[in-house]
Parts: C-alpha cells; sequence; structure tokens
C-alpha cells in the first residue's frame, strides 16, 4: 500500500475531523462571508500533479489556504441568485454520510439505498399531494429530470406511430412539434439530448403581461394536428416571475387531442408543500411526467431531482439495460438501473428521505410561507420607493426589479457592485425584452431581517 494510503488509513479520525472543523467554521461564517465570491485574475485551471503526494491533512490544509476565500456563501440567508436553496441541517448531515456509506443504489438484493429512494419519492409525492399511482426517480438535477420526461415522451410518440423508438431510432418518423409558453432552457437540452433537436420547440404566445402561455392558441395548434401526436411541455414556476400555465385548463385539452404532457415544476411545484398555493398546480394529476428539483426549494444540497411519471413501463423501454451480470429487467419502481440514465447511481435520496422526516408537512408548509413572506415584503419596499420599479406581481418567492428609467449596461454594473459589496447576490435577467434583476427566495435560513439587509444594499449602491 502507497505510504500516505496507508498513513491516512491510520489517521482517518484526525482527517475527518478535520473536515469537520473545516465544514463548521465555514458554516459559522456565512454570515460573514461574501454572499458571492469573486475570483483572482491570475487563478489558474492548471497545476502540477504531485508524484508522491501529501496527505489527505496536508492537501486539506492546501485546499483552505488557497481556495477558501473563492467560496461562495451559496448555502446562506441572502444568496437570491438564479434558485439556490441552502441545505437543511438533516440534509446536509445525511449528505456527508452518504459519501461514506457510498452505496450504489441499484435494486442488487445487497443495500436498503433503493428502499430509501422508494420512500424519499413518495415522501415528496405526499407532501405535494400528487396522484399515489405516479413513481419517481431521483437524477442528478431538473435539466437530467426534464431529459427523462423527454425521452418517454418521444417513446411515447414512436407507439403512436407503431414505432419502437427505444429500439428503432427516430429515422423516418415525421417531426412532432413541442409546444410550450416558456420553457426553461434545460427542456432545449433535453430535446437535443434526445435526438428531437431544439427547433423541436413551438413557442406559443403568453398572455398579455404573463408568462403564462394562451391555452386557446394551444387548443388550436392542437387542432390543426387531429389525429397525429404532439408533445406539450407545461411550466409549474417559471423561473423569472413563477408564473404557471392552467394545468386544469391543459388536462380538459388532453381528454380531446392526443399529446403528451410533461409539467417541469422543477421548483414552482414545492409550493404545494403549502396546502392553500396548492390550487396553482390544479390538474397536475393530467400530467405524464412531472420535473421537481430538490436542490431548490426543498433545500436538499446537489445534485438531486426527481423524475415522477405515470408511465413506468414506458420509463423502461426507454432506459433499460441488460446484461449477464445485470438483474433483468421488469416493471418495478425500484429498478433504477433501468429507468434511470446512470447505471451507478449516488445515494442521492438519503438527504431528501433525511430532510422530509426531520421536519415533514408542517416544517416544508412553513418554509415555503416564509419565503413568500420575504419576497412579498422585498416586493412591497421595491414598489414603495420611487427610483424602483417591480417588473413583475410578485407571485410566490420571486421579485423582479429594476431601477426606474435603467438601461442594461446600469443594470449590469448594480448586478456586479452588489456581487462586489458581498451582502447579497441577485440573477440579472429578462423579462419580455426587458433587462431586469431577480431575486429567489429560496432558503431556509432567510428572514426578514435579509431582505431589510438586502434593501438597504441596493439602496446604497444605486447610483
Amino acid at each position: 500500500m502507497h505510504t500516505h494510503l496507508k498513513n491516512d488509513l491510520a489517521a482517518m479520525d484526525a482527517i475527518l475531523d478535520r473536515a469537520r472543523e473545516l465544514a463548521g467554521a465555514y458554516l459559522d461564517g456565512l454570515d460573514q462571508r461574501p454572499v458571492a465570491a469573486s475570483l483572482p485574475r491570475d487563478v489558474s485551471a492548471h497545476v502540477v500533479l504531485p508524484e508522491q503526494g501529501m496527505g489527505a491533512l496536508e492537501a486539506l490544509e492546501q485546499f483552505h489556504r488557497d481556495y477558501d476565500a473563492m467560496l461562495s456563501g451559496s448555502p446562506g440567508a441572502r444568496y437570491f441568485g438564479f434558485v439556490t436553496g441552502g441545505g437543511t441541517p438533516a440534509a446536509l448531515a445525511a449528505d456527508w454520510l452518504v459519501s461514506t456509506y457510498d452505496q450504489n443504489t441499484q435494486r442488487n438484493g445487497d443495500t436498503c439505498a433503493s428502499v430509501i429512494e422508494l420512500q424519499a419519492v413518495d415522501m415528496l409525492r405526499q407532501l405535494l399531494d400528487w396522484p399515489s399511482a405516479w413513481t419517481g426517480t431521483c437524477v442528478t438535477g431538473a435539466t437530467m429530470a426534464n431529459y427523462v420526461g423527454m425521452a418517454m415522451a418521444r417513446q411515447w410518440v414512436g407507439h403512436e406511430y407503431g414505432r419502437d423508438v427505444a429500439a428503432e431510432g427516430l429515422h423516418g418518423l415525421p417531426p412532432v412539434p413541442v409546444f410550450a409558453g416558456s420553457a426553461h432552457s434545460s427542456t432545449l437540452k433535453a430535446l437535443s439530448m434526445a435526438g428531437m433537436g431544439r427547433h423541436a420547440i413551438h413557442v406559443i404566445p403568453q398572455q398579455d403581461g404573463r408568462e403564462a402561455l394562451r391555452v386557446d392558441e394551444l387548443a388550436r395548434l392542437l387542432r390543426e394536428r387531429g389525429d397525429q401526436p404532439s408533445i406539450v411541455v407545461a411550466s409549474a414556476g417559471t423561473v423569472n416571475t413563477v408564473d404557471f400555465d392552467d394545468l386544469a385548463a391543459l388536462a380538459e385539452l388532453k381528454r380531446q387531442h392526443r399529446f403528451w404532457l410533461h409539467v417541469d415544476a422543477a421548483f414552482g411545484g414545492v409550493a404545494a408543500a403549502s396546502v392553500p398555493r396548492r390550487t396553482l398546480m390544479a390538474g397536475i394529476e393530467a400530467a405524464d411526467s412531472v420535473t421537481v428539483d430538490a436542490h431548490k426549494w426543498l433545500n436538499v444540497p446537489y445534485d438531486c431531482a426527481i423524475a415522477y411519471t405515470a408511465h413506468l413501463p414506458l420509463q423502461l423501454e426507454v432506459f433499460q439495460n441488460h446484461s449477464a451480470y445485470l438483474p433483468v429487467p421488469e416493471p418495478i419502481p425500484d429498478h433504477f438501473l433501468h429507468l434511470a440514465p446512470e447505471n451507478s447511481r449516488r445515494f442521492r435520496a438519503l438527504p431528501l428521505w433525511m430532510t422530509l422526516q426531520a421536519y415533514g408537512r408542517d416544517g416544508y408548509a412553513e418554509m415555503v410561507e416564509r419565503n413568500c413572506g420575504a419576497a412579498k415584503r422585498l416586493g412591497e419596499l421595491i414598489a414603495g420607493d420611487p427610483r424602483w420599479r417591480l417588473a413583475a406581481p410578485v407571485r410566490l418567492n420571486v421579485v423582479c426589479f429594476a431601477p426606474v428609467d435603467a438601461n442594461a449596461a446600469a443594470i449590469a454594473r448594480l448586478q456586479k457592485a452588489l456581487h462586489a459589496d458581498g451582502t447579497a447576490y441577485v440573477s440579472p435577467s429578462s423579462l419580455h425584452g426587458q433587462p431586469i434583476l431577480r431575486a429567489a427566495i429560496c432558503n431556509w435560513r432567510t428572514t426578514m431581517d435579509d431582505v431589510d439587509r438586502t434593501f438597504e444594499a441596493l439602496q446604497r449602491l444605486l447610483p
């Protein structure tokens, strides 16, 4: 055995203790750390591989010494960029154990990992009050969950034309339109990976002043399709404004037309943890596939999302992977080898399982309402100051705003100034062709005080 490996085996407790010290110091310092790090211009992607190595403790120290200041405070209460949750204490503890246990989550009969995944996705289904017949599979993120949905939709389309696309490919099939109003960019990537192409998206006009699609226009296009199959991608929480397509109306259209309904509920779907918010998703039971992300509003560490479906056998057709040393594909919900893009799969369901067990229905309902309350407060502060304008109504937990009369360059400078200030982080974006800033409030730590501190920084930095 290599000398450093032998020494590290003997020093395992000291190595883990030091890692715990570094982790604790990072978490304890989140409130003082710049919310978003700034990288030095001279940081290089090239590093010389050591010949003999230095051992785990020294490697830990080198990383801490050289790179700690370049880590963002993204698990903290005022990282409002993109759609980024933190990690609840229970989920973080579980995530540490995931690497320790190092289980391959398959139905091999040698680990409970697949059972835990079944329990986790079912508990989440219960939390959101989604159909009991749905099955779910943990994947790396919403992009991969959307890919799973598009791959199954492609297989369904093939069956509609009497073909097994998973076996025979798409060759010879007519183009199939994918109708959407505000599809996330990950859906375009998923269509590319699934071989249908980004140009398969047909953008449906949006309702006035909203990001929700016009159902009447979709109905017209579906009528033109006649008996030909189509795919519809609905948004249950758009990234910019958390707008929802009318899922109940889409469910009614499904009774009249032949289309696969995929619902991208990556983070908006979690709003259903709060019972009063569930009306936003009335009709979701008609969906054929659904994406929901755990490392967003559920506050599970990266990387975990869930692809739900009402069509388990179809999922098996797409992702089955038969070999002499692997179990025979069967249409059972824990045969994850045959239901997900990966063969080897990290035990990523454990943090989800742990956080749902730790905080339950009430904990997640409170988190959703507290985050929505914080977004409402920030929206009120912005609307109450004549130097600012709201770019969209505050529907749930995202606030879109900009300085009055500011052009794109001025907004970009303000975003960079807030980044450099370190008090909070917001994303630049564009809404209806206009540049904006957006704050997505998804973190379990966020309080009204964090909102006030963020607005004070924005006020101070506004020219």
